[in-house]
């Protein structure tokens, strides 16, 4: 839709727009962003096969054995733009471009979602469906451990989730979930009607359960049937930027190829672009609590 000065909010709800736009990454409150090359990194796993071994007096030193393993980060192009009329432009400039701001805040956001959907989900955040961009670049490709959920014990679920990670050697520092996930352990209750994670109480997000860190966030689901994703985020995930473009206002051309011209039209366009990539280093160092497939009746 293209905005016009005469369907703009007064300048003081401004700050009450920028509120409206919601998105945020779980990926990037449980893992740390690291620098991306323009042309992508090749991170390297490294494992040693063995474990140490005891060499008696004169004895024979055994080979203990190495495995190197490349994990390469490409960064992909993600763009958000919108058209808005010349004479919009021209009211904001005197309230200091404050519909500029809300809109990079607003693109910071969603940026964010969509850093999760398509890290998570390998889709393209807008239309919802899988990315040949991304490929096989996400967790719910890589990450083949998965646990069923059951609404009444999903401590449960998570236990045993944690259980697979540690199965295979891995490391747990963190949990991401969805609303389900975390709405259906605030419901838990001791046989005495206490409640077993108070913290989660009426939709909150403490940041740790149990000590552990956790976010929750509708990302994890994101129209998949996944619930909770555990594992090591803080070692066997990197993501990062390659570049920022934080905000540009194009006034000529077809910069949407919607086939109308901006000046034509009256219009100039915003367009805020981000390269950005992510690896999973490992996927058995995760594991998934997701629904469980139904079987089709017949």
């Amino acid at each position: 839709m293209t905005q016009s000065k005469g369907t703009m909010f007064p300048p003081e709800l401004v700050s009450d727009l920028v509120d409206k736009v919601k998105g945020k990454s779980s990926l990037a409150v449980l893992s740390q962003q690291v620098p991306v090359a323009f042309n992508g990194n090749k991170e390297f796993t490294f494992t040693m096969d063995s474990d140490i071994d005891i060499v008696a007096e004169n004895g024979k030193k055994s080979h203990g054995g190495v495995t190197v393993e490349p994990v390469t980060i490409i960064p992909l192009k993600v763009e958000y733009g919108a058209r808005i009329s010349d004479e919009f432009m021209y009211a904001t400039a005197d309230q200091k471009m404050d519909i500029l701001k809300a809109f990079n805040d607003g693109y910071a956001k969603k940026l964010a979602r969509g850093i999760d959907l398509m890290a998570f989900h390998g889709i393209n955040p807008r239309s919802k469906t899988a990315s040949s961009v991304i490929g096989d670049n996400h967790f719910d490709k890589l990450v083949t451990q998965k646990v069923d959920f059951t609404a009444d014990n999903p401590d449960a679920n998570i236990e045993a989730a944690v259980g697979l990670v540690q199965g295979s050697e891995g490391s747990v520092t963190g949990m991401a979930m969805d609303t389900v996930m975390s709405s259906a352990l605030a419901a838990m209750r001791t046989g005495d009607g206490v409640r077993v994670f108070p913290e989660l109480a009426w939709g909150a997000n403490p940041g740790s359960i149990n000590g552990l860190a956790a976010d929750i966030n509708s990302t994890i689901s994101g129209g998949t049937d996944d619930l909770a994703i555990i594992g090591d985020f803080a070692n066997m995930f990197k993501w990062g930027y390659a570049k920022e473009i934080p905000l540009e206002v194009i006034q000529y051309g077809d910069p949407d190829n919607s086939g109308e011209d901006l000046k034509g039209h009256n219009q100039v366009y915003l367009r805020s672009e981000t390269f950005v990539g992510w690896g999973i280093m490992d996927g058995n160092q995760f594991a998934r609590v997701a629904k469980p497939k139904t079987t089709p009746e017949g």
